[in-house]
């Protein structure tokens, strides 16, 4: 039986899954990411890694989900917002001390295939993944297979700035050295300092969401400023590459709301006279970068 062993490498917490070759899983569990270390982070997946292949008596294949690239040019990591991976030979480390070969892909490429093999877009010939959590990270994938284009950037729309940007959005700075990136406004951190540029008050996302059930006036006008940010960036991608379904993964993809306030204003900006593209929740969950990272093997 052929292993295939899955690594969802996040800002906050690391997933392993194991799945047979009936693509059933056989193992799961999740620790927390010493997002501090880079050799802390290569410490803990090698640990995972033999005492997984340990338990279960058999050495497997191992794919990778990452957040950020590794760049073709270089084979060193970068655009990750787990800064120190940044500038790393993550790879070469990884195999030197596995003693095999490791298929890396960014998470969200991961998600994206993922849900378009066996999620939410199954049958759809062209799916747009998107992650809004710590990040806002995108993957595309055409007919069963993952596109990634000769820069490794594919599906990144969360570094283009947000569209139609207006006074009452904010200029807010982004980690790779830009401004107004539209992983400022729609990642977790995003919504939350934003929050407190607007009403002066600092309060996380979680809170946010939570006032805005409860009715509280400042957080329900800052999600509906969130519902038109996401439109706005969503009908973007759906002017470029007008995907058969885009699905949602990540934290933020668990605001219920979403799915109904987001699709009516999609039509304020999209370049038709229709709008039909269905805007999906992700199947497999937070789950789905770790199957997406199993299944690079297949």
């Amino acid at each position: 039986m052929t292993l295939k062993l899955g690594i969802d490498l996040g800002g906050t917490k690391t997933e392993v899954l194991v799945l047979d070759s009936a693509g059933q899983a056989l193992y799961r569990q999740r620790v927390v990411t010493p997002a501090h270390s880079y050799d802390a982070i290569l410490d803990l997946i090698v640990a995972q890694v033999e005492a997984t292949e340990a338990d279960l008596g058999q050495r497997a294949s191992i794919g990778i989900g990452i957040p950020g690239a590794l760049s073709p040019a270089t084979g060193l990591l970068r655009n990750s917002n787990t800064v120190c991976m940044n500038g790393r030979p993550f790879r070469q480390d990884l195999e030197r001390r596995l003693e095999r070969e490791i298929r890396i892909e960014n998470d969200a490429n991961c998600f994206a295939l993922s849900e378009a093999l066996g999620g939410a877009a199954r049958g759809y010939p062209v799916v747009f993944g998107v992650i809004i959590g710590t990040g806002t990270g995108g993957g595309l994938v055409i007919d069963g297979k993952l596109i990634n284009g000769p820069h490794a950037i594919s599906g990144e729309w969360g570094h283009n700035p947000l569209p139609w940007r207006r006074d009452i959005d904010g200029n807010p700075s982004c980690y790779c050295g830009k401004h107004a990136c539209i992983e400022t406004f729609l990642s977790g951190p995003g919504l939350s300092v934003n929050f407190q540029q607007r009403f002066g008050e600092a309060r996380s996302s979680h809170d946010i969401i939570t006032g805005a059930s409860a009715g509280d006036e400042r957080c329900c006008a800052m999600l509906e400023l969130y519902y038109d940010q996401m439109a706005r960036s969503l009908a973007q991608v759906i002017n470029i590459v007008d995907p058969h379904a885009i699905v949602l993964g990540g934290g933020m993809s668990n605001i219920e709301s979403i799915y109904d306030e987001v699709p009516k204003r999609l039509p304020d900006y999209v370049f038709s006279d229709f709008v039909a593209t269905p805007i999906l929740r992700a199947e497999h969950g937070d789950a789905s970068g770790v199957y997406g990272a199993a299944l690079l093997w297949d």
